[in-house]
C-alpha cells in the first residue's frame, strides 16, 4: 500500500473524522506496486499522460493496471446544472478495433489522482488504484471488461459542489451509466462495483432504474444517510468528523501533472466555498423527514426496483451499520445475493494479518465474476452458489434462499420501569474506585490497518457498567437504566431481522436500548443497540438488524436507560423517565433447520466478543421468548 502522508491542512480533519477513517473507505486493502520514479530521473514514458484519444499502457504509466490502456474523458452530469464529470477509464489493452466489452462502473469520492482519502506519495498522475485488489483478482480485463471510475461532483477532477449521495450525486451517477453504455467499445451493459460510499452509488444506481444497469455489487453499503449519522434524532459523532473528512476529500490538491482541465475542475471549491459550508449545514439536519433526508434515503427509494444486487454486510460492524438494510431488500424485488454475517468494514477479499479471510469465506472474486458473467454477459454460472450465505454469532454458515428467514414473530411485553436521563453519570459512580472505570485498550481490528479497515472510534465501554446497573437495580436506587429478563429459552433460537421495541414515556430526554445474549453463568454479551430522542410519548424504535442466536438455556436481557456508551453527542435531560408497556418485537428463526455452506468463523467476531461480554447478574423473569415451533 502507498505510505499515506496527510497534508498539513488536512491533518487535524483526517485524525478527528473517522468518516471516514475506515467508515466510508479508503486505498484498497490488497495492493499495490512500488512508488513511480521521480519525474526528474525517470524515462518520459513512465508517467505518460492519458487524453481521451491517446491510450495509455503500463509500460508507458506504472499507475496504470497491467493489460489495460487508461484514457480521461469529460462529460456533463444529467441535471442540466452544467457540473462537469471526469472518468478514468480502462479498457482491456488487446481489445480489437470495434470489439464491445460490457462495463464495470465505480463512481465516487475516492477516485482522486493524488490520493483517495489524503495525497498519497505518488510521483507522477495516474488512474486511482483503489480497486486494483479487483481488477487483479478477477483477472478482469483478460475477463472481458472495462473498468470506469467516475468521480461525483465535487471531487476529482469532477466540478460541482459534493452532495453526499443527493440529487446530485443521483444526477451524476445516471450520467455515468448513460455514458458508459453509450461508448464505442461498450456493449451497453453496464455493472457497478463499490464498497461503502461508492457501494451506496451502487444501490443510488439500482434505485435510478436504468435499463443499462444490469447489476450491482455492494460491499457494506450505507442503506440510509440519516440513520448513519442520527440516531433517532440523537446525531453521531459523525455528524462533523464525516462532513469534515468529505470537505477535506473534496479539496485535495491533485497532481502537478494532470492536465490543465483537470487541475481546473479539482479547484472548483476554492471558487465556491458555499460547498464546504453547505455540506456541514445539511449533516446537521436532525429531522429524518426534512426533505435533505429524503432525498437521500437509498432504502426507501428502492420500491419496485429489480436490478440484480450482490452485497456484503457485518452485523456487527460500527461504520456502516446495517441501519435500513432490511427495508431496502423488502423494497427491493430483483435477483439478490449477500453474504451477511459477523465482521467489521471489510471487503469480501481482505485479509487479516495473519492471513485469515476477513470475512471468513472464500472465492468472493470468481462469485463476483460469475455474477456480473451472469447478468452482463448472459452466461450461465459452472457453480451454483446460495442466495445467501450467513454467519451467525455461532460462526456457523449456513444457505438460506433469502434474508431474514422469519418462522415465528414475536411481541414480548416487557413492562416498564424508570431512569434518570444523565448520560450515564450516575452509572459510572457506582463502579468501585479500583480501576474499573479505566477503559481498556480498544481491540485491534481484524483488517490490514489501511484507512478503510482503520479502528473504530466508539469509546470501549468501561468494565462492570451493566453488572453496577444491576446491583443499584435490585436495590431500588433510581440510576441510569435498567434490565428487564426473559426466562431461559428452552431451544436454541435465532432472532433475527430487525427487532423493535415500542413504549410509551413519561418524561423529556433520550432512550437507550441494549439487547444481551446472557448465559448461564451471567456472561452476557451486548449484541444490538439503538438510540432515540423521546419526542413523543409512545417512541418506537427500530434496532440494527441482526442474526444472533441465543442457545439453550440462555436468557435474553433488555436494558432501557439514558444514552450511557457510544459515540452519540447526546443530550442528557436529567430528568427522570418513566416507561410503561414497552414491548419488543422479535422475528425468531430454529437453527436446527439451518442447511449448511462454505465459510470459517469470521476473525471479528472473537474481537467483538471480548469487547462486548460482561457480566449481568440474574434477575427477575419479566417475559418469555417463545419457541419457533410449539410442537418441539
Amino acid at each position: 500500500m502507498k505510505k499515506i502522508r496527510a497534508a498539513a491542512w488536512a491533518a487535524s480533519a483526517l485524525v478527528t473524522a473517522s468518516a471516514l477513517t475506515g467508515t466510508l473507505t479508503g486505498p484498497a486493502a490488497a495492493t499495490s506496486g512500488k512508488a513511480s520514479e521521480p519525474a526528474s530521473t525517470a524515462q518520459k514514458p513512465a508517467g505518460a499522460l492519458a487524453t481521451a484519444t491517446d491510450g495509455v499502457t503500463h509500460e508507458e504509466n506504472d499507475r496504470v493496471p497491467e493489460g489495460s490502456i487508461w484514457t480521461q474523458h469529460y462529460f456533463p452530469s444529467s441535471d442540466g446544472s452544467g457540473t462537469e464529470l471526469h472518468a478514468d477509464v480502462l479498457l482491456p489493452e488487446k481489445l480489437p478495433k470495434g470489439k464491445r466489452v460490457p462495463v464495470i462502473l465505480s463512481a465516487g469520492a475516492y477516485f482522486g489522482h493524488s490520493g483517495q482519502i489524503a495525497p498519497e506519495d505518488w510521483k507522477h498522475t495516474g488512474p486511482s488504484n483503489r480497486f486494483q485488489d479487483f481488477i487483479e483478482g478477477t483477472d478482469l480485463f483478460d475477463q472481458g471488461y472495462a473498468f470506469v471510475m467516475v468521480d461525483t461532483r465535487g471531487f476529482g477532477g469532477s466540478t460541482g459542489c459534493l452532495d453526499f449521495g443527493g440529487p446530485g450525486d443521483q444526477a451524476d451517477i445516471k450520467a455515468a451509466i448513460d455514458w458508459s453504455a453509450s461508448r464505442p467499445w461498450s456493449t451497453g451493459a453496464v455493472g457497478m462495483y463499490g464498497k461503502s460510499f461508492d457501494a451506496l452509488t451502487g444501490l443510488i444506481g439500482n434505485n435510478l432504474d436504468q435499463d443499462a444497469l444490469k447489476a450491482v455489487v455492494a460491499q457494506e453499503p450505507v442503506w440510509d444517510n440519516h440513520r448513519l449519522i442520527h440516531s433517532g434524532g440523537v446525531p453521531l459523532s459523525r455528524v462533523v468528523t464525516t462532513a469534515t473528512t468529505y470537505n477535506a476529500i473534496a479539496s485535495l490538491p491533485q497532481m502537478p501533472d494532470d492536465d490543465a482541465r483537470y487541475l481546473a475542475n479539482s479547484r472548483y471549491e476554492q471558487s465556491h466555498p458555499e460547498c464546504l459550508t453547505e455540506n456541514l449545514a445539511g449533516y446537521r439536519i436532525t429531522d429524518p423527514d426534512h426533505a435533505y433526508w429524503t432525498a437521500r434515503d437509498a432504502a426507501k427509494k428502492a420500491k419496485g426496483t429489480d436490478t440484480p444486487l450482490f452485497f456484503t454486510q457485518g452485523f456487527i460492524e460500527d461504520n456502516t451499520k446495517p441501519e435500513g438494510m432490511q427495508e431496502f431488500l423488502a423494497n427491493h424485488k430483483g435477483p439478490e445475493r449477500g453474504w451477511v454475517g459477523q465482521w467489521d468494514h471489510v471487503r469480501g477479499n481482505d485479509r487479516t494479518e495473519d492471513g485469515r479471510l476477513a470475512m471468513g469465506r472464500e472465492g468472493w472474486f470468481k462469485e463476483t465474476l460469475s455474477f456480473y458473467d451472469q447478468y452482463l454477459k448472459g452466461t450461465e454460472p459452472e457453480v451454483r452458489h446460495p442466495a445467501y450465505a450467513v454467519e451467525d454469532n455461532t460462526g456457523a454458515w449456513r444457505a438460506q434462499k433469502t434474508w431474514p428467514v422469519v418462522e415465528r414473530s414475536a411481541t414480548l411485553r416487557l413492562g416498564g420501569g424508570s431512569y434518570v436521563d444523565d448520560g450515564g453519570t450516575s452509572a459510572m459512580r457506582a463502579l468501585d474506585p479500583s480501576g474499573r472505570t479505566k477503559p481498556p485498550k480498544a481491540a485491534k481490528p481484524s483488517g490490514k490497518g489501511d484507512l478503510e479497515n482503520a479502528s473504530s472510534s466508539v469509546p470501549t465501554v468501561p468494565k462492570g457498567l451493566a453488572e453496577a446497573q444491576v446491583k443499584r437495580q435490585k436495590a431500588g436506587e433510581a440510576t441510569s437504566s435498567f434490565f428487564k429478563w426473559s426466562k431461559p429459552v428452552d431451544q436454541a433460537t435465532r432472532i433475527t431481522g430487525t427487532p423493535r421495541l415500542s413504549m410509551t414515556a413519561k418524561g423529556e430526554g433520550n432512550v437507550m436500548v441494549k439487547l444481551y445474549d446472557v448465559a448461564k453463568d451471567g456472561t452476557a454479551v451486548m449484541f444490538d443497540e439503538q438510540v432515540s430522542r423521546l419526542d413523543s410519548d409512545r417512541p418506537t424504535l427500530d434496532l440494527k438488524s441482526t442474526d444472533w442466536t441465543l442457545k439453550a438455556g440462555h436468557t435474553l436481557a433488555v436494558e432501557i436507560g439514558s444514552v450511557q456508551t457510544g459515540d452519540w453527542l447526546d443530550t442528557p435531560s436529567k430528568q427522570k423517565v418513566k416507561i410503561k408497556d414497552a414491548r419488543l418485537e422479535l422475528a425468531l428463526d430454529d437453527p436446527a433447520d439451518d442447511v449448511a455452506t462454505g465459510g470459517e468463523r469470521s476473525p471479528y467476531l472473537d474481537t467483538y466478543l471480548s469487547q462486548y461480554t460482561v457480566q449481568l447478574p440474574a434477575g427477575p423473569s419479566a417475559f418469555t421468548v417463545p419457541p419457533v415451533h410449539d410442537d418441539r
